[in-house]
């Protein structure tokens, strides 16, 4: 099977089939990547522990910090204490919780979440109305600009001297009476 096929039958799996966890199986929060395959994760109960990422999922599917995964819980491990079965999105959460079989413990993370967004969505459109009212005097205001420390800064002003003595020469240039 070449690669191609194989990631469309894995990414088709993934995001088509709802699964429900088995008795063994539990539902976590990833925390964060620790690399080379491991995952940081973190129990409705507070449980913190790594998880492997399978290799039918290497280079197919990405996750995140805050994506909710079920693990297979691996009995030899130390460190490593469970490998990712499933990768949880936004339907296949609803429909776990329709089912009742959602952990309490990530009720509060989801109504959290959803609330801090409607509130970000909010303060976003309140600032876009006020960038709308305000006038073009923020245009001219250069001083939030990114500055290259890189770069020799230079200063230029136009000096009445200078523009005298430009406009000399331009005459000059015109008459023909240059020396």
């Amino acid at each position: 099977m070449s690669q191609a096929t194989k990631r469309k039958h894995v990414v088709k799996e993934v995001l088509g089939d709802f699964v429900t966890p088995t008795e063994n199986q539990q539902i976590v929060k990833v925390t964060g990547s620790r690399g080379n395959n491991l995952h940081e994760t973190v129990t409705a109960q507070g449980d913190t522990f790594l998880v492997s990422m399978p290799t039918k999922f290497r280079k197919n599917i990405w996750i995140k910090r805050g994506d909710y995964v079920i693990v297979d819980p691996i009995e030899e491990g130390e460190k490593v204490k469970a490998e990712i079965s499933v990768i949880l999105y936004k339907d296949h959460i609803q429909y776990l919780q329709k089912q009742q079989l959602w952990p309490e413990g990530f009720m509060e993370d989801q109504s959290a979440q959803d609330k801090s967004n409607k509130q970000q969505e909010k303060e976003e459109e309140m600032e876009e109305k006020d960038e709308e009212d305000e006038v073009s005097d923020s245009e001219d205001d250069e001083s939030d600009l990114f500055v290259n420390t890189n770069r020799c800064n230079y200063e230029y002003s136009e000096s009445e001297e200078e523009e005298e003595d430009s406009e000399e020469e331009d005459e000059e240039n015109r008459t023909g009476n240059g020396s």
